[in-house]
């Protein structure tokens, strides 16, 4: 399964770390995964502007089987990303931190939501993507 990650990104690459564990923790499980951070931008070699990222995310997602939202930090795009992917029939799971606090329309679009303490609990987590 293909999988688009969604995750508020950090220019000073502050959440490098979770956004690989969460790539790591998709790929041990089976699925492909593609985060924009990682894969179009090259941990910010590579320069967008907004309009022209914003599309080849969609482009990303819409050559994605399901979109993974980390909504443990909020963010706009996070919320355009998985209204878009709804839109296009392309389901959605959020997962975040346990604790964090998830809004309501995200819940609503979203076939389940998964919580989770720590980066070591992600690939047993992200094993139950199998079954959506």
């Amino acid at each position: 399964m293909r999988v688009f990650l969604s995750i508020k990104y950090h220019k000073d690459q502050s959440n490098r770390h979770l956004i690989e564990c969460i790539v790591d923790s998709l790929t041990k499980a089976g699925h492909q995964a593609c985060c924009i951070v990682r894969d179009v931008e090259h941990w910010g070699d590579v320069a967008y502007g907004p309009k022209e990222l914003m599309e080849l995310t969609f482009r990303q997602i819409d050559g994605s089987d399901l979109v993974l939202v980390e909504i443990t930090e909020k963010g706009v795009g996070l919320g355009i990303e998985a209204g878009y992917a709804c839109a296009k029939g392309i389901p959605v799971v959020t997962i975040a931190r346990r604790g964090a606090d998830i809004p309501q329309t995200l819940r609503g679009i979203s076939s389940r939501v998964l919580l989770y303490d720590a980066c070591d609990e992600l690939p047993s987590i992200l094993h139950q993507l199998r079954s959506i």
